[in-house]
């Protein structure tokens, strides 16, 4: 199967799962829902449902795509405090309404994760190959359709000063799935693989780690079918 190799990097990134609270983690690589996301955002496939929804779904027949993920660089983490404006469930504050005539009346400071110096490569595969051309097109520019605004590190304040495809993987730890029976390794996290934004129960999400030393290609295990794997053949 035709490979796809991209070297992403960015000075800042935040990949940060859905949660509640006063202090917003990030997981620390780019997770699998996400590098999908980024790759058929460059191929110009629309992945957001077109009906109308309090909520913006994903459309039913995203492409799937078999990705890895290897670190070139272990990224540092800062923080980082904002206001936090809402509409609070309940009665909280409700003497602070009349006075913002409208505008969000809760605000709390909230403390954020940033990633420092993300680095990495992403492999891909597809069950059409047209997708990973359509991918080396976006970056040199001769898709002539519209896309869904700037490519963003997760943080739409935060964009990717490389994106280069490679004729070849670097060495990189390499995230792979922890088995029930494995210890936990070291830089063990929960990477989303499919977002379902109407229920977040329907979120799936891997217990991945990066591998101990850095391997030139990634393992059979490193590739994980995005957002699901396909049906096998009756």
């Amino acid at each position: 199967m035709e490979r796809l190799w991209l070297h992403v990097r960015a000075p800042f990134a935040a990949y940060r799962p859905l949660q509640a609270g006063v202090y917003r983690t990030s997981v620390p690589t780019i997770p699998y829902s996400a590098a999908l996301g980024l790759l058929l955002n460059l191929a110009g496939i629309e992945t957001r449902d077109p009906r109308p929804a309090v909520t913006t779904g994903m459309r039913d027949d995203v492409p799937r795509l078999r990705l890895a993920i290897g670190q070139l660089v272990t990224p540092g983490v800062s923080t980082l405090y904002q206001q936090l404006h809402s509409y609070p469930v309940g009665n909280s504050g409700k003497e602070l309404e009349a006075r913002t005539h409208g505008a969000k009346f809760w605000i709390v400071p909230v403390r954020r994760e940033v990633l420092v110096g993300l680095d990495v490569v992403l492999g891909a595969e597809a069950e059409d190959p047209a997708i990973l051309g359509r991918v080396r097109r976006g970056l040199r520019g001769e898709l002539d359709e519209p896309r869904y605004g700037l490519p963003f590190a997760g943080d739409n304040s935060y964009l990717f000063d490389c994106l280069d495809v490679l004729n070849a993987p670097r060495p990189a730890r390499w995230y792979t799935p922890i088995l029930p029976e494995e210890s936990l390794r070291r830089g063990s996290c929960r990477l989303p693989v499919s977002i379902h934004r109407e229920d977040s129960s329907r979120t799936r999400t891997l217990l991945c780690a990066p591998t101990v030393e850095a391997l030139g290609e990634p393992p059979e295990e490193a590739w994980i079918w995005t957002p699901s794997a396909p049906s096998s053949p009756a």
